[in-house]
């Protein structure tokens, strides 16, 4: 059975990563790319769906043993585990070196004290755990080979081969070190070059370094945005500047429920406020990449805007049910790919604007192109932002006129005008100006429930949404505005959980909800970061520093975050780490320093 989600330490190389287990155990990776199928399937299945543990040997009815310790070397991506036997104590290594040719994961063993016995069970299942390769020895190597695909194992250790599983048994004294490596290849090409681990360790350290040296964040909460930040980094795809809004599909927002869903794409939506994060950091690079990722995603016809794309742009992201996987914790079914991606979600057109806007006032290099999107942009919302749509939360019900949509509609227009009045732009700025204001009554006189002092989720509505969180920090009315502290304080009362988190909307358990969903899920954790946004804007400040820290609190032991809280199990879920969660950490962590809101 696979680890609780906060189990999982995050490893990659800027093209794909893999979960690996406090015990040692890499239950997903994905190869070539972060949306390829999976070799390693274990975390969506059993083990007979593909793992790779590398830990002391242990006995066969036994559990294997967890790590006693483990952290990543300083600010990199390289993870360090150590375990302490009876016999010593023993520290493995695991990183994927940012590639120049064949995507490699290196598990490099090492003795700290006395001689321990260590096992290394590896199970290479292709195509999600539904195909068993062929495993043979190729010139000393050893090679897994099924359709397109190709895996090559390199090991100094002896190794052997039962029950489909390809084992090796050693002991490691102090001092020694033992590296194994997989490779992938296309099955048609030549074999890949054999691996260098301790060359390729260093360079992987030097690349996190270096990387991290552009941070201009030095606050209070400098180690976690820094590990933030890393984890950002990490899921973006190098070679097209694609940001996936998480490495894993199908991690439940519902234990055992079908809220199960294919983050290994880049949403619009979760690229731009990525972006922004980086751009607010130093990190200037990732988002020129991106605006160029964008710019190529999006060409020749930017009317038919989706709200997400593949890594490289792709645009048909079909969904599609994995049934002979039993899911996380028997949570079905399995998705790969997204039938969300042709939704109308009029707020990404807003997200994307603000993204470009943030680029264009730190000074990134103008590119007309950009510019002349953004009009293509407003052009569009111009004739459609009256329309309903699915909304920020892609829900499968019908569609509505959600207040945070029409919000962010309005952002969008915004600054546009701005982009025109700082001469970098043309277009008809009286007539813009005109749909600004055209928008803005529209929602306050349409979203705004008068006798409660509250913004709804959407016209006519009575529910509430914690995207309304985002009404002050968008501009589109002052953090003193009384229907601003109304909503904020509606949604404290309406949509928090027990232990003071924020829901996003409300659910109905076995019935199906506002999202056309049954079931429940946990405390969305970016709104929870909202909040403690928006409680320092309206002067709130040590109720949102302390909300903050709380939830600094939820992260495992690593850094990391999920998608959501569940308050009733007292752990994370959802897609894990999640970008959704890390970029408002980042935010808050900025707006707490700039007001001087940090305990110590």
């Amino acid at each position: 059975m696979a680890g609780r989600i906060e189990d999982y330490a995050l490893i990659g190389d800027m093209q794909t990563a893999a979960l690996v287990c406090r015990d040692g155990t890499v239950d997903w990776l994905c190869l070539p790319r972060f949306d390829s199928h999976a070799i390693f399937a274990g975390l969506l299945g059993t083990e007979e769906h593909g793992f790779w543990r590398l830990g002391p040997a242990h006995a066969s009815d036994s559990p294997p043993p967890t790590a006693a310790r483990r952290s990543y070397r300083g600010d990199s991506l390289i993870l360090e585990s150590e375990w302490d036997t009876p016999r010593g104590t023993v520290r493995v290594t695991d990183f994927m070196p940012p590639r120049d040719g064949a995507p490699q994961l290196i598990r490099i063993v090492e003795g700290v004290t006395g001689r321990v016995p260590m096992r290394s069970t590896l199970r290479m299942r292709f195509s999600y755990g539904r195909v068993v390769p062929w495993v043979h020895r190729h010139e000393g190597r050893t090679v897994a080979v099924a359709g397109p695909d190709s895996v090559w194992f390199d090991t100094e250790a002896e190794t052997y081969g039962k029950s489909l599983t390809t084992y090796s048994d050693f002991t490691v004294a102090p001092g020694e070190r033992i590296a194994f490596t997989i490779s992938w290849e296309p099955s048609h090409k030549e074999p890949p070059a054999l691996p260098e681990p301790e060359q390729s360790l260093e360079a992987t350290e030097d690349f996190w370094r270096d990387w991290v040296e552009h941070c201009t964040y030095h606050g209070p909460y400098r180690e976690a945005v820094v590990r933030s930040l890393i984890t950002l980094k990490a899921l973006t795809y190098a070679p097209t500047g694609g940001i996936v809004a998480a490495p894993t599909t199908s991690l439940p927002e519902d234990i055992g429920g079908v809220r199960n869903w294919d983050y290994r794409y880049t949403w619009l939506r979760d690229a731009a406020i990525t972006l922004s994060s980086l751009l607010r950091t130093g990190y200037r690079e990732e988002a020129r990449s991106w605006r160029e990722w964008l710019l190529r995603a999006v060409a020749g016809d930017p009317e038919n805007l989706q709200i997400m794309y593949g890594i490289a742009g792709e645009r048909e992201l079909g969904e599609a049910e994995l049934d002979w996987l039993p899911g996380y914790e028997n949570s079905a079914p399995v998705r790969v790919g997204n039938g969300a991606a042709h939704q109308l979600q009029l707020d990404v057109y807003g997200e994307v604007t603000e993204a470009l806007h943030l680029a264009h006032m730190t000074g990134l290099a103008r590119n007309d192109y950009a510019s002349l999107l953004q009009l293509k942009l407003i052009r569009y919302l111009e004739d459609h932002w009256q329309e309903p749509d699915e909304g920020i939360w892609e829900v499968r019900g019908p569609r509505r006129h959600f207040v945070h949509s029409k919000v962010m509609a309005w952002v969008a227009v915004d600054r546009t005008i701005k982009l025109i009045e700082s001469g970098d732009a043309d277009g008809p700025l009286e007539r813009w100006r005109e749909l600004r204001d055209d928008i803005h009554r529209d929602v306050c006189e349409k979203g705004y429930d008068k006798e409660r002092n509250t913004f709804t989720q959407s016209y006519g509505s009575k529910e509430l949404d914690a995207s309304l969180l985002l009404i002050p920090q968008m501009g589109f009315l002052p953090p003193d505005d009384k229907r601003v502290i109304g909503t904020i304080e509606a949604i404290q009362r309406e949509l928090s959980t027990s232990d003071g988190f924020i829901l996003r909307y409300p659910t109905e358990g076995e019935s199906e909800g506002v999202d056309g969903l049954p079931g429940d899920e946990g405390a969305f954790l970016a709104c929870s970061f909202w909040m403690a946004d928006d409680l320092a804007m309206i002067g709130r400040v040590d109720e949102a520093r302390k909300l903050f820290e709380r939830l600094l609190s939820l992260r495992n032991d690593l850094g990391l975050l999920a998608e959501e809280w569940d308050p009733h199990l007292q752990r994370q879920v959802g897609n894990f780490p999640q970008a959704f969660s890390h970029v408002p950490l980042i935010d808050t962590a900025l707006r707490l320093t700039a007001s001087g809101a940090y305990g110590g």
